[in-house]
């Protein structure tokens, strides 16, 4: 088909005037465009504020007529992930949320399909910002920064009568809330809305004195199909609906309620809003719930918690190792003592991890080691390499009934109850000399200043380096089973594997990495030696699991292996020179 046939079956598809309609006929919507078709002129990815928060994406769509700057909802990112939706393509709206803020037109994108018979062509005529039907008037910043944006412009005209716009979704049970607002369309600017959300995590009442105040609050977190809100109550509002909110039930809440900037020291909800509620806001128990989430989670496994910042907030599910009994600390500031427990987690990476709980949720917790645990909002410290703390406004879920849950249960149950996890604690500083900071060298700089030629004092530095090749034929080495022993074993032909320092035969071994590393930067190459821990950093798996697919199944080894290539890490390195053959070699004792 040529391109003038193309844009021509194009245009015919498009719904001219639709966006015009959402906006401002909603007569004429329900009439004429039950599911609108635009063109998407532009994708643009807005950068990240937290850790570990999904990915947010501005389109502009365009009916040839006008164009409207929107925002993806993230429960709609798999479009852009899995890459359908790009510029000039065609799409249908199946579900949506108009926002008119101070006449700056903002449309929440909820449910959308991309028309994949139709391929990407250029702009189709000229299409216009679109107004209010009285003026245009300044934009503000909402949900959406406008600034620079497609076809933004500043004007300074008399504000547009604040008022109601039109929304798709799926129908509600309630008709007295036929117009429900998503969380993340929330903002300022928005009025006369109401949202359906499920209490995710309730807090305490907490209370403070000040020289010029006192008072009481309490705060929910809140949660629909399209993301998270914090809400608090001061006060008369504590005592107004805190014991009105269950932590787990649904609720309709409609304004007024203050929609505010999140103070994100207090949060760790990937929101840049949260609420306050007012004498009159309106809070009413939903009975039909099945339409809303349990609880959002956006997992990070152990492993990966080498790579994740201090003091960022994460969630993390594991099986529950160990549990130690509640003791008792004393806060510097205010000398309260603070009750705690430590739990060890493990996961089917390879790692395990320390997380700490505080308060009731300390003292209360009676779950029983090789359970499944999920924590949502944990902070991450860097007490022994890595560790974890359960946030106020966190939660704690136990054996939960999610898919990841299942996962880590099966994988434990078949053979993660009988393997050895690895810790974070040599990154807190392994392999430096006297508690100081490794230099970072270059590898033409330490062939320059010989790093490591002695054979009597090591030298310590660091490297950043890609991995371009690992030895296969040996990377490990069978060990004993007893604790703090790692010891080659023996096999002994008769089904056992004999440690003479323990003096025992053990009915199998535990493999344990020793690897050749190939480490490039841009100004040489380096073999590197490594052991245990760096192995299952660099291929992401215990070297049980790899050896059982050297055994059973060698493409997925290769493949293993490929994937380990071309991984770039900061080594820290020990380097001597050993006795062996005269030959120098490297030994990292870790990664950042």
């Amino acid at each position: 088909m040529g391109d003038f046939a193309m844009a021509d079956a194009a245009r015919s598809q498009i719904t001219q005037g639709a966006l015009d309609a959402i906006f401002n006929d909603p007569d004429r919507l329900q009439r004429d465009f039950p599911v609108p078709v635009c063109q998407c002129l532009q994708v643009k990815t807005l950068a990240s504020t937290n850790e570990g928060q999904p990915e947010r994406y501005r389109l502009v769509l365009s009916d040839v007529s006008n164009f409207v700057q929107s925002m993806l909802a993230t429960q709609a990112n798999h479009v852009v992930r899995d890459g359908k939706l790009k510029k000039g393509c065609f799409v249908r709206l199946k579900s949506y949320q108009a926002n008119s803020v101070k006449g700056k037109k903002i449309l929440i994108i909820l449910d959308i399909e991309v028309i994949e018979s139709l391929e990407e062509i250029d702009k189709i005529g000229e299409p216009v910002a679109l107004t209010d039907k009285e003026v245009d008037v300044e934009p503000a910043n909402t949900t959406i920064a406008g600034n620079g944006f497609y076809g933004n412009k500043v004007h300074q005209q008399p504000a547009a009568q604040d008022r109601p716009l039109p929304s798709r979704s799926a129908p509600t049970s309630s008709s007295s809330h036929a117009n429900i607002y998503p969380i993340e369309g929330l903002s300022p600017y928005a009025h006369k809305w109401t949202i359906k959300a499920r209490v995710s995590h309730k807090s305490d009442i907490r209370t403070w004195h000040k020289q010029n105040s006192e008072g009481k609050l309490f705060s929910v977190n809140l949660l629909d199909e399209s993301g998270e809100i914090k809400a608090t109550g001061f006060n008369e509002q504590c005592d107004q609906f805190y014991e009105l909110f269950q932590e787990g039930s649904v609720y309709y809440i409609s304004n007024p309620c203050r929609v505010q900037l999140a103070k994100k020291q207090f949060s760790n909800l990937p929101n840049d809003y949260e609420l306050t509620f007012e004498r009159d806001t309106v809070i009413e128990k939903c009975e039909d719930a099945t339409e809303v989430p349990q609880v959002r989670y956006n997992f990070t496994n152990i492993f990966a918690l080498q790579e994740i910042e201090k003091d960022s907030t994460i969630d993390v599910i594991g099986v529950l190792k160990d549990v130690a009994e509640v003791t008792q600390i004393v806060s510097r500031t205010t000398q309260k003592p603070f009750d705690k427990r430590e739990l060890t987690l493990v996961d089917d990476s390879g790692y395990s991890v320390r997380l700490t709980i505080w308060g009731k949720t300390a003292t209360a917790f009676d779950a029983s080691p090789e359970a499944i645990v999920a924590f949502k909002g944990t902070k991450v410290g860097d007490f022994g390499g890595r560790s974890l703390s359960l946030l106020s406004s966190g939660s704690m879920a136990i054996d939960p009934d999610i898919p990841e849950a299942h996962k880590l249960k099966g994988w434990y149950d078949s053979q993660g109850r009988m393997d050895s996890f690895a810790s974070h604690s040599n990154m807190a500083g392994a392999g430096a000399a006297g508690g100081q900071k490794d230099p970072l060298k270059t590898v033409a700089q330490v062939k320059e200043e010989q790093l490591g030629m002695s054979s009597e004092n090591p030298d310590y530095f660091s490297t950043k380096g890609t991995i371009v090749y690992i030895k296969q034929d040996t990377f490990s080495y069978p060990a004993c089973l007893s604790e703090g022993c790692n010891k080659k074993v023996t096999d002994m032909g008769d089904g056992t594997w004999r440690c003479e320092k323990c003096d025992i035969n053990h009915p199998k071994p535990e493999h344990r990495y020793i690897m050749s590393l190939n480490v490039n930067d841009h100004t040489g190459q380096l073999w590197l030696s490594c052991f245990d821990d760096v192995g299952r950093l660099v291929m992401g798996m215990t070297a049980d699991q790899l050896m059982e697919l050297k055994e059973n199944d060698t493409a997925l080894m290769e493949k293993a292996f490929e994937e380990a290539n071309c991984k770039a890490f900061t080594f820290k390195i020990r380097a001597k020179m050993d006795s062996f053959q005269d030959q120098q070699r490297y030994h990292p004792s870790g990664f950042n």
